[in-house]
Order: C-alpha cells, then structure tokens, then sequence
C-alpha cells in the first residue's frame, strides 16, 4: 500500500517521529492521510469532514488523488455530498495535493517534537466530534498530551486583544478562581484577555490549553512567544493546521469553533461590538454550550459586546469565578447539539479567504492563490475579476496584488 507514491517505510519514517510507537500498518497511513488532509482542506470543510469520516482518511486521501470520478465517490458516500459539492471540492483541494508538504510538515513537527493526535487516541478531545463534518480530521499538539486530556472540565475564557484594566483584571480572578475549582482554561493566545487567561492560569500552577490559528511550530502572536513557551511546557499548544501554516482571517474564525467546542462552558470577559470573541460565543450557541458574558460600565464601549450577549443572545450575565462554574458543574455532564454553520454577519468567507492569500506588495499567480486559499483555480480566477471592477484588486505582470 502507498500514499502519494511515497513508500511505505518512508511514511512510516515520518509517523513514527511524531506518534505513538505501537502503531500498526494501518494505523500509520491513517495518520500520514490525516496530517495530509490538514494541509489540503482548511478548517472546518464539511466536504473533507464527510469524505473522512465515511471512507477513512487513507482512503478518501486515495480517491482524490486517483481522481476517481465524482458520481463514484457520490455513492461511496451514499449521498452526503451533492456532486456539485463534490466538484467544487475536489477543484479548490487539486492545487494542494503534493505529498512533499506533507513530508516537510512532519519533519518540521519533528524537529520541534510536535505529536499529531488523531480521533483514535484517548486524549482526543471528544467534544470535538460534536462539531460533525466540521470537526477537524487531527490536531497538531505542541505540549502536554496528559493536558489536552482534560478537556472534559475546561471552560473557555476570551473576550478582546485590546483589554481594558478592568477586563485584565476580571480575567485574572476569573481564570484563577476556576483554576482552583479544578477547570482547565481554554483560550486563543491573543493580546488581551486571552493571553491574561492563559497567565493567570500558569501562576496559579493550573492547567492552560492555547488554541492556534496557524501551525504550533511558528507562535502567533509574535509577542506571546515567552507565554506560548511556557504554555508549552506546562500546558497544552494546539491546532488543526500542520506546522509551517500561517494564521489568518479565516482561520481565527475557524479556530474559535475549536475553544468553544472542546470547552464545557465559555465565558466572553470583555468584548467590543464587533469582537471577534462574539464568533467564538455564536459557536458555543450553536453547540448548546453553555454561555457566559461579563458586564462592564454601560459606558464602556469595550464591554459593549458582553452586554449585546446579554441582551440579545441569552448569554447568563456572570460575575465571579463561582458564577462561571456554575455554567458547567464538574459533576455533570451537559448533551449538546449537533453544530450548524455560524452566520458571519457581513463576511463572504470565500472572499476572506482570498484576501489572506494575497499580497499588497509581491503579485502571486492564480495557481498560487489557490493553492494559498484553498480554494479552486476557477473560483480564484471569477473572484478577482470581481474585486478588479471593485478596485479591490489589481493584475499585474506577475500576478495579481491585494489593493
């Protein structure tokens, strides 16, 4: 059996460096087709989810790269993808299937002794799967596998990157305080509030998972990397993204999906209008999870999100650590729902997409900006016809730049 046409003691080379050492044959190409689809679907692509789930990695891996004809894979999976979903798929999946990405994610995963944690694995984080096809095919751990391990009592902290004092310091008894009861703090390493969360969790020698929007070998923000470091050594770093990944607008929306997820409860600490914390909080609802938001100054334009939550989507108004945990008794274990796509008010994620793969300085070929975007090569090409009418765009001898 092969996999790109690499041999099989070459995948297993690769595996091995950054998975459990008791893995048989099949277990290896699974791993190798995972850490694959990581880098050719982006997150949370239900076509890949059900392609997956249904046919196995390896195998759903197999049939793309064979380019087994859309009505055959219509039927192995009886049904749960249209064609047309099935073509548009495949199309914006071909610019990114090249077995050398691959190989070198894994070589970089190695080097910085990164574990690639799949479904099968008993420190999965289970409430993953409640996210359905959109739940990610594996996780790229940088940290303490005995940490993700306790998603099962996490509660997610978020809220701005421009944080007020008076959001600093709610969080830092927030995050203590339910350090102390036990929880496991989840957040996204951001300025702000998140990174005060994920502090005070450390001082206070607890447990701190910090959710990536690009590969954990490369710590994004640049400025968190002393925290990110520490986060590493006595917590948990993780992502759906192999390693030389780069964050961007789409994917932090993508990623909040993951904190609310693998959280028993999130708590939003402060929030402007249009934060994008207030994402994170519309992926809690959709899942059924518990939600919690703090109340600040009416006067505050910086809390002005929390109150909004409030108001407007049933989030419980919470003011202490022992009104969060509240949220999400650990004695008890809530059932949720099947997730559903949160609306993105004012964002057409196909365009947000392309915008992150461009540049405003070095013009990049349309080829490139698929592959860049994960989106297919004609879809790119219609795109930017659009946004060059719109001024949005410019082409020039090279490609095309970012206006």
């Amino acid at each position: 059996m092969t996999t790109f046409g690499l041999k099989n003691a070459e995948i297993a080379q690769h595996v091995r460096a950054v998975a459990r050492d008791d893995l048989d044959a099949d277990e290896l190409f699974d791993r190798f087709a995972r850490a694959a689809w990581t880098g050719i679907a982006e997150p949370g692509d239900r076509a890949a989810g059900v392609l997956v789930g249904m046919l196995g990695a390896a195998s759903a891996l197999d049939a793309v790269i064979a380019r087994t004809s859309v009505d055959a894979i219509v039927e192995r999976v009886r049904g749960e993808l249209t064609p047309m979903e099935t073509t548009e798929a495949i199309a914006r999946w071909q610019p990114r299937l090249q077995a050398r990405a691959t190989i070198i994610a894994l070589k970089q995963a190695a080097r910085y002794g990164v574990r690639l944690v799949v479904p099968s694995d008993t420190v999965w984080p289970a409430r993953l799967d409640d996210l359905g096809p959109h739940a990610p095919i594996a996780l790229w751990l940088r940290g303490n596998e005995s940490t993700l391990a306790t998603t099962q009592s996490s509660i997610a902290l978020v809220g701005a990157r421009a944080a007020t004092g008076y959001g600093e310091h709610v969080t830092m008894e927030a995050s203590v305080g339910l350090v102390d009861r036990g929880y496991t703090i989840v957040s996204g390493a951001a300025y702000g509030i998140d990174g005060m969360a994920h502090r005070a969790a450390l001082a206070s020698s607890g447990q701190t998972i910090a959710v990536l929007a690009g590969g954990v070998d490369r710590f994004y923000p640049s400025g968190h990397e002393a925290l990110l470091t520490r986060i590493v050594n006595d917590g948990a770093v993780v992502s759906e993204l192999p390693c030389g990944a780069a964050p961007t607008k789409w994917r932090f929306l993508q990623r909040n999906r993951l904190i609310a997820a693998m959280s028993l409860a999130t708590v939003v600490l402060e929030a402007g209008w249009r934060s994008g914390s207030l994402n994170t909080a519309g992926h809690a609802s959709a899942l059924g999870r518990p939600l919690g938001a703090v109340p600040g100054p009416v006067t505050s334009a910086a809390s002005s999100g929390c109150h909004r939550l409030i108001r407007e989507f049933d989030a419980i108004c919470v003011t202490s650590a022992e009104e969060m945990a509240e949220l999400a008794p650990l004695s008890e274990h809530r059932l949720t729902q099947a997730h559903t796509e949160v609306p993105l008010p004012g964002l057409d994620s196909d365009q947000v997409r392309l915008r992150d793969a461009m540049s405003n300085r070095a013009a990049r070929p349309v080829v490139d900006l698929a592959a860049r975007s994960g989106l297919s090569v004609a879809q790119v090409q219609s795109m930017l016809g659009t946004m060059e009418l719109e001024g949005r765009a410019a082409e020039r001898e090279a490609g095309w730049v970012r206006l």
